[in-house]
């Protein structure tokens, strides 16, 4: 993963000592001597998240904070504040200020990093939607309009094996938020992923059980992939904590639980779960018939035409990498020669499943005509990339694919050629041409593989 950072300090040695730090884990790092120069930064170059101090001279972090977030075009930039400050009331301010994390001098390295990392990823994904509304409003299907965070109520779930702390976390929740109380950990997971949720607060006090274990199965599943996370745990287990954030852990908070901080961070999530919902929705609605592939339900070969240079565009700007995997069903003229037409589109369907099931949440799954599909994975190494199309490749070969018409289940297995964008300049046809170069190998190779085009 590769980012870039704004680091934002008056004092030269803590820019250093940041710096340093970021770029052994190959993030590409600006620095900021004060609050104006944070924001004209901000305001010119393309930045993925910052590290600001608060007690500056001038203008201080959380007026500096104040004005990303009230500015549209810096908004939905991640701010961790970093800061000699301690108490509770401090770390409730920066949050109301906008900020997606509080983390106290002297700052743990691996916990820090672990949250940069955390908080790239959800940008991601979100600067994803912002990019897909772009596109649909560019092709002329939606009108702009903002889709901020909206203040509507909360719909929360708690997962808390004892009594006495779920009424204490309930009662603090209860002005912002409707909130479902469940103590099994299992029939938790049951609940999110029948029921629709807002946030999900899960608190690390089960005496037999690990509570990273639900985290994992909620990020597993489709109907909870999106569902922020909050892991309530103690203070001190930084394992814990960077484990959680590595399995897609949202947030945290430390116990003893300050209310005040709790209702805070919960907002914070709370909106950002809404504004997303609203532009997946939005997104949804306005190019469904246009781009949206009738049979399978992904987009269409126009949409990704018309995205794809967005994104390239994007990756370029960035200099980020970004990558494309084609995969075509092997002898699927077969398939309908032999049992029809509809046997062949319960095959499309089916497969059209399997990617969606497989392709991460900021990748874009799209049929390219027949049985071919392109998958989009922006900000994707080569050795990424093959590691995505080879879990795609076996979920096609793994399991059969129940053809009703015919009362049979067929062995399915499918070819796959993947290509990156070149940093010396590439367009949308020479990356696909590419990676068509590369399925074409991959079906005169024998089939059922995936090949990679040279760089």
């Amino acid at each position: 993963m590769t980012a870039r950072i704004l680091v934002v300090d008056d004092v030269p040695a803590n820019v250093k000592l940041l710096e340093a730090r970021l770029v052994a884990e190959y993030f590409d790092v600006l620095t900021a001597p004060d609050g104006n120069a944070a924001l004209a930064t901000c305001e010119k170059t393309p930045v993925d998240l910052v590290l600001l101090d608060v007690m500056m001279p001038g203008m201080d972090g959380f007026e500096v904070c104040e004005r990303l977030k009230a500015n549209s075009r810096t908004a939905h930039i991640p701010v961790v504040m970093i800061t000699a400050l301690d108490q509770p009331s401090d770390r409730v301010r920066g949050l109301k200020a906008g900020a997606d994390d509080f983390l106290t001098k002297p700052v743990n390295d691996l916990q820090l990093m672990s949250r940069v990392k955390s908080l790239v990823r959800l940008k991601n994904v979100s600067d994803e939607l912002r990019l897909r509304a772009q596109t649909a409003q560019t092709i002329g299907l939606q009108e702009t309009g903002r889709v901020d965070r909206p203040d509507e109520p909360g719909s929360v779930l708690l997962v808390d094996g004892r009594a006495s702390s779920q009424e204490r976390l309930t009662r603090a929740l209860k002005p912002i938020a409707d909130v479902a109380v469940i103590s099994d950990p299992q029939a938790a997971l049951f609940e999110a992923a029948e029921s629709s949720f807002d946030l999900i607060i899960v608190n690390a006090n089960f005496d037999d059980y690990d509570p990273l274990r639900l985290c994992s199965q909620l990020r597993s599943l489709e109907r909870t992939r999106f569902i922020p996370i909050l892991l309530v745990t103690e203070q001190g287990n930084d394992e814990r904590i960077v484990r959680a954030l590595e399995l897609g852990v949202t947030d945290y908070i430390m116990r003893p639980v300050d209310p005040n901080e709790l209702v805070a961070r919960s907002l914070t999530q709370i909106r950002r779960k809404h504004c997303n919902d609203r532009l997946r929705a939005s997104v949804q609605q306005t190019i469904e018939l246009a781009v949206t592939d009738d049979l399978t339900g992904l987009h269409n070969r126009r949409y990704l035409e018309s995205h794809l240079k967005l994104l390239i565009d994007r990756a370029t700007t960035r200099g980020r990498p970004l990558s494309i995997c084609i995969t075509d069903i092997d002898r699927f003229k077969r398939v309908n020669d032999t049992y029809g037409h509809d046997a062949g589109d319960d095959v499309l369907r089916e497969f059209a499943n399997r990617v969606r099931a497989t392709v991460r949440g900021a990748d874009l799954a799209c049929r390219f005509g027949g049985e071919e599909f392109v998958v989009v994975m922006p900000d994707t190494t080569p050795e990424m990339a093959a590691i995505v199309a080879e879990r795609l490749r076996l979920a096609v070969e793994s399991r059969g694919f129940d053809i009703p018409q015919a009362a049979t289940v067929l062995n399915v297995t499918a070819s796959l050629g993947i290509a990156t964008l070149r940093p010396d300049g590439d367009t949308a046809e020479a990356l696909l041409k590419r990676a068509d170069m590369a399925l074409y190998q991959a079906k005169n190779g024998g089939r059922n593989r995936v090949v990679a085009a040279a760089a």
